[in-house]
């Protein structure tokens, strides 16, 4: 029993490596597209959907390579999974965020607790939703 919450503890922590990588992508070409001028919404949306390809290839293949889809159907599924679970992330980031800020918090720390939000609520739905093993549905 031990050695089952290990692994899954590993598989938390890679989860976790794997989501600051993403965020490293989303925040890093938000920066630059900023820098050169780029219409601020766009950039918004263009660094956050290349943060969750980043978070979709490391999740597929590091942190859940063990229950994810080769191909097919299946895979499909999961990937429309994966971006519905972070589309909900997204929304879960600008209701905290939003709240925190009308609420006179800094901003930092309204985004340091939205993104600690997103976090949880999309590790939850990717390890029981989008990544569940066929295992656990016998």
């Amino acid at each position: 029993m031990d050695i089952l919450i290990r692994l899954r503890d590993a598989r938390l922590l890679r989860y976790l490596i794997a989501s600051a990588v993403a965020l490293a992508a989303d925040l890093g070409s938000f920066l630059v597209m900023y820098r050169l001028g780029a219409f601020v919404p766009a950039a918004y949306a263009a660094s956050y959907s290349l943060g969750i390809l980043v978070h979709w290839l490391i999740s597929s293949r590091l942190v859940f390579g063990d229950t994810a889809a080769r191909r097919g159907l299946e895979r499909t599924k999961q990937k429309a999974l994966f971006v519905m679970s972070a589309l909900l992330g997204l929304a879960l980031t600008t209701a905290v965020g939003s709240v925190a800020v009308y609420a006179g918090i800094h901003p930092i720390g309204g985004k340091a607790a939205a993104v600690a939000a997103s976090f949880t609520l999309t590790w939850l739905l990717r390890s029981k939703i989008v990544f569940r093993s066929s295992r656990t549905l016998d």
